[in-house]
């Protein structure tokens, strides 16, 4: 469990981070989230095969998970064979995780390699108006 802020993420720069998965086990990036109207954005890929990806948000760490929101449900990605990008739009101030899961192998570890990006709206004031 790797908590990040939107801050720590922002200072990534261009590497990229690598996760080890065990047969059987699962790794969450929860990312605290202070304001509205972010876009948090992933890039992964595993190795030596595919890998189990989900994203949901809760409202504050003592939220029950039973009331956490699934914003992108458990998938398969083939991830070992493409690179996997997604992002999601940042509603309402919280705590976004991203889960990498791997319960279903019983035998194969992986590695998983990964990149995040926030981004903030581009909002424009008309200031380059003649």
């Amino acid at each position: 469990k790797l908590p990040l802020t939107v801050e720590e993420i922002m200072n990534f720069g261009e590497s990229n981070r690598e996760l080890f998965i065990k047969s059987s086990t699962y790794s969450i990036i929860p990312i605290t989230v202070t304001e509205m109207g972010l876009t948090i954005s992933w890039i992964f890929s595993s190795d030596p095969k595919s890998i189990s990806f989900s994203v949901v948000y809760q409202e504050s760490e003592d939220t029950p998970l039973d009331q956490c929101k699934v914003l992108i449900p458990m998938t398969r990605c083939n991830s070992h064979k493409e690179t996997i990008r997604g992002q999601v739009k940042v509603r309402n101030p919280g705590i976004y995780t991203l889960i990498f899961d791997n319960t279903f192998s019983r035998f194969i570890s992986k590695r998983v390699f990964y990149h995040l990006a926030v981004e903030r709206p581009v909002i424009y004031d008309g200031s380059d108006l003649p």
